[in-house]
């Protein structure tokens, strides 16, 4: 890596911690990855007509949240 990405790693990092810090971040990354893999494999599954919502999408949602009996308010 290139010294001025360690030395940028070692000042959000702290003393001894850079180990830690790369662990995290590399679980991050790759927990994205995966998440936006997912996200991809869905394009398509639901149909773009055909929803109670398409004629007037904001009075569905609140339709919605009325009928919900966890909602307060």
């Amino acid at each position: 890596m290139e010294k001025q990405l360690v030395d940028k790693i070692d000042e959000a990092a702290g003393t001894r911690g850079r180990s830690e810090f790369v662990r995290l971040a590399v679980i991050a990354a790759l927990e994205g990855r995966n998440r936006l893999a997912l996200i991809r494999s869905t394009r398509g599954s639901i149909s773009s007509v055909g929803h109670d919502w398409d004629e007037d999408p904001a009075r569905w949602v609140r339709s919605q949240r009325r009928g919900d009996d966890r909602r307060i308010g």
